[in-house]
């Protein structure tokens, strides 16, 4: 039966957004890691320094700040991505001339994955804003950059709005999208990669939870070694915009070349590859099983 475009695309959005809910409820505290050590490189030396730190400094909690916009965040971007993901998969069978039903190859879906997650972009970096400076406030007021920290999701807010206003909260924007685009290429591409490889003759529907969490982790892996300098220049431009006006992304990216060496481009590169496999896993997991129910549900009525 062929299910209507609209509640395809809803669908696709609420399963979308059972995928994000999955990704931040694993690898959150990675994340946190991830972050302060992209930004203040000089205060870890290691991802044990920084999670031993954290802990005596902040306690269990601070592993977890930023959680609700990280949710936030997820939630909308995943949302977005899968809605959009399934729109350019239509757009990519047009552009290469296919029936609409027809199976996409791995390439192909690489680029619709692409093409969506521009659109998803929009979304997450007002969010991820929020969430990478909730993060990192105890180590700006340690180095002295701020006076007096924000502790919640709303003071952080509200001192966007009153010091940028509301395009303030697209700082990064263009450090979001060098990441999202080529980004999401590998990610899908990697994703739809390892499911072929599991799957062998079968279609790639029947595989299992096992393979399935394994091939998003796959593609979670793939994403973070293709982009990881332009998300760590994104979230020095995030944080550090607290304090004054930063540079751009080539200013940035310049700067840290100049003073810290390219090295530091890949500071918590390990808690992002650690984060990366089990919450990427969970998030196809999610998407992919809650996706099949609700299909299930329809093709009934």
């Amino acid at each position: 039966m062929r299910t209507n475009p609209a509640i395809q695309a809803a669908i696709d959005l609420t399963a979308g957004a059972a995928g994000g809910t999955a990704c931040v409820l694993t690898g959150q505290p990675f994340d946190t890691a991830k972050v302060k050590m992209q930004t203040f490189p000089s205060m870890y030396k290691g991802l044990l320094e920084c999670i031993m730190k954290t802990y005596k400094q902040v306690g269990l909690r601070g592993f977890y700040k930023g959680t609700t916009p990280a949710l936030v965040a997820n939630i909308a971007e995943n949302s977005v991505l899968f809605m959009c993901y399934g729109f350019c998969q239509q757009i990519v069978r047009r552009v290469v001339g296919v029936d609409r039903k027809a199976k996409l190859s791995d390439l192909q879906n690489a680029a619709a994955g692409s093409f969506a997650s521009a659109f998803a972009a929009l979304v997450l970096c007002p969010t991820e804003l929020v969430k990478c400076r909730l993060q990192t406030m105890h180590e700006m007021q340690l180095s002295g950059k701020i006076i007096q920290g924000h502790n919640t999701v709303w003071s952080v807010v509200k001192s966007i709005i009153q010091k940028d206003g509301p395009l303030g909260f697209y700082h990064g924007l263009s450090s979001t999208l060098l990441r999202e685009v080529p980004g999401y290429f590998f990610f899908f591409g990697g994703y739809e990669l390892s499911r072929t490889f599991f799957a062998a003759e079968r279609p790639k529907d029947q595989l299992g939870p096992i393979p399935l969490m394994v091939s998003g982790g796959f593609g979670g892996i793939c994403l973070w070694i293709a982009v990881y300098p332009v998300d760590c220049v994104k979230s020095r431009i995030q944080v550090l915009s607290m304090s004054g006006k930063q540079a751009g992304f080539m200013g940035t990216f310049a700067n840290i070349l100049r003073n810290e060496g390219v090295f530091a481009l890949y500071s918590g590169l390990k808690p992002t590859l650690i984060r990366a496999f089990p919450a990427n896993g969970a998030l196809f997991l999610a998407y992919e099983y809650s996706r099949k129910m609700m299909m299930e549900q329809v093709d009934m009525y």
